[in-house]
């Protein structure tokens, strides 16, 4: 059913591991033109070994910056002559730190690249989709974004806005041919929660049965999500958040 991206142009933040890497992995099993940005360059060179192809390109840079942003269209627009879809996947969790132990760096460390960024790569990218005609955006939100508890309060706070933008950014621009969805995800097995299956996992183990699912989920199918919201079966789905989260949420 997903073989529908031959020929589409897709840019993917954070690729270099967890989420993003399994989004970059599946547009490309599926046909699409890739531009794959992280701030980890080595992480994109073991990502530049495993796929071997000449329909990625990949882009070291930071994803708060504006520059950033500009480049990834750039370098889209060079490998597939447009961008048809972006997927704002790159973010960074804090710590689970209240507002009291949350200084102002961090704050803005946290907002800059869960939230600010997004916003830079749609306004960026936003001109070339409204020229075109289409444009499909595909927002990493949290289960933070949904309720209290999936991280402190710079995290939570980035998460909902995420949701907010999304919604905002759908309905103000769906009627010349755009779409933006977020998905939520839960308890997902990447390296960026890796601090909870260390030494004897039990900060692992209690998530899990936490979830009513009772199991952590793997990148892929987040990945497997994305794909079907970028996909024309889903282009009457407009402006919402999907959890995929095992049941947490549902408590």
């Amino acid at each position: 059913m997903l073989n529908d991206f031959n020929e589409q142009t897709v840019i993917v933040t954070g690729a270099a591991s967890g989420i993003g890497l399994s989004q970059v992995r599946e547009f490309i099993k599926h046909g699409a033109n890739v531009v794959a940005v992280d701030q980890d360059g080595e992480g994109l060179g073991l990502l530049d070994q495993s796929i071997k192809t000449d329909k990625m390109i990949l882009l070291t840079g930071d994803v708060r910056l504006e520059d950033t942003a500009k480049q990834a269209v750039d370098a889209a627009i060079r490998l597939g002559s447009k961008v048809d879809i972006v997927c704002n996947t790159a973010g960074v969790l804090d710590g689970y730190h209240n507002v009291q132990d949350t200084s102002v760096e961090d704050w803005n460390n946290i907002i800059d690249t869960n939230l600010t960024s997004q916003f830079l790569l749609i306004k960026t990218v936003l001109p070339v989709m409204l020229e075109q005609g289409h444009g499909v955006f595909v927002n990493m939100a949290s289960i933070a974004g949904l309720v209290a508890g999936g991280g402190g309060i710079a995290y939570t706070a980035s998460k909902h806005a995420i949701i907010g933008m999304t919604k905002q950014l759908d309905l103000d621009y769906a009627g010349q041919g755009i779409r933006a969805n977020c998905i939520a995800p839960g308890a997902i097995q990447t390296p960026m929660n890796a601090a909870d299956f260390a030494d004897d996992g039990n900060m692992a183990k209690w998530v899990a049965d936490q979830t009513p699912a009772k199991r952590w989920a793997r990148p892929d199918e987040v990945a497997d999500l994305t794909l079907f919201l970028a996909s024309e079966h889903s282009d009457y789905i407009h402006g919402t958040v999907v959890p995929i989260d095992g049941g947490w949420t549902e408590k």
